[in-house]
């Protein structure tokens, strides 16, 4: 990880470089990714209409299964629901399906009430889980800001923040929160911790979270879980804790043995994994949201998240590092 101290000497430090060692399958899966084969289990295709309500109102023709799909190809091709209902029509008549599509007016009303992250919000796994948290800006569809600054016009539009908890072992996306632009990193750790029931081993974020509330929130989630968050250069040592002793603990190790020795004994250098997935998100699902409602933000933030977890699923790259070579 580069640090400031070196920016005067970065011309002489050779750069890292990886090899990736099971390439051949590595590149398959990746050609997987845009394939255009899909499949149609018993179960989808008998889950596709749905269920007859037992209580008073109108009865829904299509189920929160059919709707997800069609807004999950429309967010992996890029395509508004117009263009998504048409893509959805086809596909079904090239698989002999006698399917009903959704139309372009449902999916944009249903998208907007439906909870899309209640079939895999909830982690759990045996082991303890390294958890990287950190949050990034999306923008919303629209001029916005943009107006505001050039012609001093009131926008209502603005940007959204996407929170996101990931897995340092899997690279999987295992928790999100999307708020408005105003609310802080370290509110969200707490409801990031609740979609997570395993338990934690290790949680690292970056110094915007550090702070009392966020330790507080690890140690009612995991109480022998290991904190690893640089501290502030004005911290105070205190001992009426054990949270305040690893604070304690960071802080002393900064002060004798320098940041860089910190970083790669607590492992704090693994926190760019997260950065990678943001960008992943930003370079593969877009940096924009492209529905107006907060209700429906929220589905394409879950549905995308998503979508990059079955991607990774199709391949993962296993790369060491190559040693280099000294006169």
């Amino acid at each position: 990880m580069p640090f400031k101290h070196n920016a005067a000497r970065r011309h002489r430090i050779g750069k890292m470089k990886f090899k990736v060692t099971n390439w051949p399958e590595y590149d398959a899966g990746l050609r997987r990714r845009g394939s255009l084969t899909l499949w149609m289990t018993p179960e989808a295709l008998s889950s596709w209409q749905a269920p007859k309500r037992t209580t008073r109102g109108g009865q829904p023709r299509y189920s929160d299964l059919a709707i997800e799909t069609a807004l999950t190809l429309g967010l992996v091709f890029g395509l508004r629901l117009r263009q998504t209902e048409g893509l959805l029509a086809s596909v079904l008549k090239l698989m002999g399906l006698d399917l009903a599509v959704p139309d372009h007016t449902t999916l944009s009303r249903r998208a907007r009430t439906r909870q899309s992250a209640n079939r895999w919000k909830v982690h759990s796994c045996p082991r303890p889980v390294h958890v990287l948290i950190d949050s990034t800006g999306l923008e919303v569809y629209g001029a916005g800001q943009w107006l505001e600054d050039k012609h001093g016009t009131k926008s209502r539009r603005g940007w959204r923040k996407l929170h996101l908890a990931l897995d340092a072992d899997s690279g999987d996306i295992i928790a999100h929160v999307m708020t408005d632009q105003d609310a802080g990193d370290a509110s969200q750790v707490e409801p990031l911790l609740d979609q997570i029931d395993g338990p934690i081993g290790q949680f690292t974020a970056d110094g915007a979270y550090a702070g009392d509330p966020t330790y507080d929130a690890v140690s009612r989630h995991s109480a022998g879980a290991a904190i690893v968050i640089p501290p502030r250069s004005n911290a105070i040592a205190r001992s009426d804790t054990d949270i305040d002793s690893q604070r304690n603990r960071h802080s002393a190790a900064i002060r004798t043995e320098g940041r860089m020795k910190w970083q790669a004994t607590t492992g704090y250098g693994k926190r760019s994994l997260i950065e990678t997935a943001i960008g992943r998100y930003k370079s593969i699902i877009g940096h924009r949201l492209w529905v107006r409602s907060f209700g429906a933000q929220q589905t394409e933030v879950a549905i995308g998240c998503e979508i990059l977890n079955r991607m990774l699923d199709c391949t993962r790259p296993k790369s060491v590092r190559c040693k280099t070579k000294t006169a």
